[in-house]
């Protein structure tokens, strides 16, 4: 087989197996593999680990863009020296994403302008990007959507597609609401 032929080869199979990072990267690094010595294993490795790499990335963004995040916020956008009353320790013992397999609720409190949606953000954020699917919305936005669940006679249905969501964010007000509000909760369910 000429190296045309394996060339063609290579994009028809990585057309047919919906595998386009390992398009993209297969002359690269059978240079580099060529370039280094590496055996066929480490060659096929790195082929693999690119195209798990570009797909994690994708699955990522994927989840960040479905989840309905009021902004693209994290954690480390965070000014934890400007919200001194926020603790970053215990912000980052959330952010290893524990209280989701835990099937824990969060519960964020405080004034308006202190971080809640941000931080609840974030967190959604972190675990869009672990793999974990995430719908955010307001609480006036859950309530709507599943008042016109019930009334089309689908609320448990909605129920159970929602159980399928490892992290629901229930954000009372979004910062353009605050100016009647006293007080916010963000819950993560």
């Amino acid at each position: 087989m000429t190296s045309s032929d394996t060339t063609s080869q290579i994009a028809y199979l990585a057309r047919i197996l919906k595998a386009p990072a390992l398009l993209e990267s297969a002359a690269r690094l059978a240079e580099r593999a060529r370039a280094d010595g590496w055996t066929h294993q480490e060659y096929l490795a790195a082929c693999l680990e690119a195209e798990a790499a570009t797909r994690s990335a994708h699955g990522a963004a994927n989840r960040i863009r479905a989840a309905g995040f009021p902004a693209r916020k994290t954690i480390e956008d965070f000014d934890f020296d400007h919200q001194r009353s926020v603790r970053r320790d215990h912000i980052l013992h959330l952010a290893t994403l524990d209280f989701i397999t835990a099937r824990t609720n969060i519960v964020l409190l405080g004034p308006p302008g202190t971080g809640k949606t941000m931080l609840a953000t974030g967190l959604g954020i972190k675990a869009c990007q672990a793999g974990h699917r995430v719908l955010s919305a307001t609480a006036a936005a859950w309530t709507d959507r599943l008042t016109a669940a019930h009334r089309a006679g689908r609320l448990q249905a909605e129920i159970t597609r929602l159980g399928r969501y490892p992290l629901l964010i229930i954000d009372l007000c979004r910062p353009r609401d605050y100016a009647d509000r006293r007080d916010m909760t963000v819950s993560f369910a």
